[in-house]
């Protein structure tokens, strides 16, 4: 199959489909993956800030008195709480320390502004940045490193109800940011490795899947050249009978009758052929209808062997048969058909077998199934050539000459009839030392 350049074109493109669709399939799994992700962390982000400015802004509402000033009582609560007018490089060296739980973690900072948007103090590191204008809700600005910030603002009152400013609680992104970044990477590299991989997977799996087909084509070549081979014969035969025959003149009655009959033989071999050819197709395709009857296979025996006792005395071979059942076994199907087969295994017998040899039919059962045994005392079959004579015009000798057979399908024909029937056709043999075919059917119940 490597060497056939329309059978690599063609695992080429479905490898290379195969890769394409999983391509389209794993970018859409990785662009949903990664938005679901960030959805994720975002959500989490924007949670854990509005907790901690919502505990925050319970706590502080009620200790403030005066718009715009941070009562004794917050900054005691608030430890480390840097004026806007002071220098906060010292209370920078607590921002370890946990207040609220999270407020003092690296990466965040809380705000107090008033209404103007005037900063009044600052807890932790605020990212220097132009302040914008102030608005309630969320907010993502980004400091001059570069690092973006997600932050609320809130809008803080005095006891009684009074407007005092606002409140932001913010944190760094940095960390999200670099996840995400990590992720896109990750995808952007793992993709194509994975098409690479899904390509290369997708070569061996075309390879795999086109093996039989590569087999049936490589067999449909040989059958057809078989096929070729058997119709040229006779072809060949009556057109060199009718080009002699046009060459004498006048032809005598005798002359005559020889031609006629040279091109009725050539006729019927090729009939013979063209029929044993639709029957395998017909076969193969499940069309030809098979007549289920009860057929009785002790009868089918006998009379076979009885016909078939003019090519026994024309060989000198003797063709005797052996009942190993005290009662008739029935099987169902078609009595032509299963007559066709048995017919076929003794026909092949004897035409391997050379003079004062002997084949033998012998029926017997088996549980549930008929045994029919031919056997033969000739030739037999390498090993080698027991996997192929069921093979549609092969033969154990090449030559196809008219004294060791027919077309060669007489074997591939009585395997086909056999399974057809829900049975099937073996064969043991040893060389020199003859063959026996074995044909196993179901019987009726």
């Amino acid at each position: 199959m490597h060497q056939n350049k329309l059978f690599n074109q063609t695992r080429g493109r479905l490898a290379g489909w195969y890769a394409g669709v999983m391509g389209v399939i794993l970018s859409l799994s990785g662009l949903v993956t990664y938005q679901m992700v960030a959805y994720s962390h975002w959500h989490a982000v924007e949670q854990e800030l509005e907790s901690v400015s919502g505990t925050l802004h319970d706590n502080l509402e009620s200790k403030l008195r005066q718009p715009g000033k941070l009562e004794p009582s917050v900054e005691a609560a608030l430890p480390g709480l840097c004026a806007a007018n002071q220098s906060c490089i010292s209370q920078s060296d607590n921002a370890g320390r946990h207040i609220l739980g999270i407020v003092q973690q690296n990466g965040y900072y809380l705000r107090f502004l008033e209404q103007s948007g005037q900063a009044i103090a600052l807890l932790g590191q605020y990212p220097n940045e132009a302040s914008a204008d102030i608005q309630e809700g969320w907010q993502t600005v980004k400091g001059s490193d570069g690092t973006r910030y997600q932050q609320i603002s809130l809008l803080l009152k005095t006891a009684d109800g009074t407007s005092w400013g606002y409140m932001q609680v913010g944190r760094s992104l940095k960390e999200y940011d670099d996840h995400l970044t990590t992720l896109r990477w990750l995808f952007l590299i793992g993709l194509p490795a994975g098409i690479v991989l899904v390509g290369g997977t997708g070569w061996w799996l075309a390879g795999m899947s086109m093996r039989p087909i590569y087999q049936s084509y490589e067999r449909m070549q040989q059958f057809t050249a078989d096929a070729a081979h058997e119709l040229r014969t006779p072809v060949a035969a009556i057109r060199a009978t009718v080009e002699a025959a046009q060459d004498i003149h006048p032809l005598s009655e005798a002359e005559v009758q020889d031609t006629l009959a040279v091109v009725a033989r050539q006729n019927k071999r090729l009939a013979q052929l063209v029929q044993d050819l639709l029957l395998l197709s017909r076969m193969d395709q499940q069309t030809h209808p098979i007549k289920h009857s009860a057929c009785c296979l002790n009868d089918l025996v006998v009379d076979l062997v009885e016909e078939l006792f003019v090519l026994e005395i024309a060989k000198a071979i003797k063709l005797t048969h052996q009942i190993r059942v005290n009662e008739p076994l029935f099987v169902m199907g078609d009595e032509a058909q299963l007559s066709r087969l048995i017919s076929n295994l003794i026909t092949n017998a004897l035409q391997y077998t050379p003079d004062g040899g002997k084949v033998t039919v012998i029926l017997e059962r088996d549980d549930h199934h008929a045994l029919i045994h031919v056997q033969d005392t000739g030739i037999g079959i390498a090993p080698a050539n027991q996997t192929r004579i069921f093979d549609r015009f092969y033969r154990v000798n090449s030559d196809r000459s008219r004294h060791t057979g027919g077309s060669g399908l007489g074997l591939a024909i009585a395997r086909a009839i056999a399974r057809s029937h829900q049975g099937d056709l073996k064969v043991q043999s040893r060389v020199n030392e003859g063959s026996t075919f074995i044909v196993r059917l179901p019987l009726k119940d």
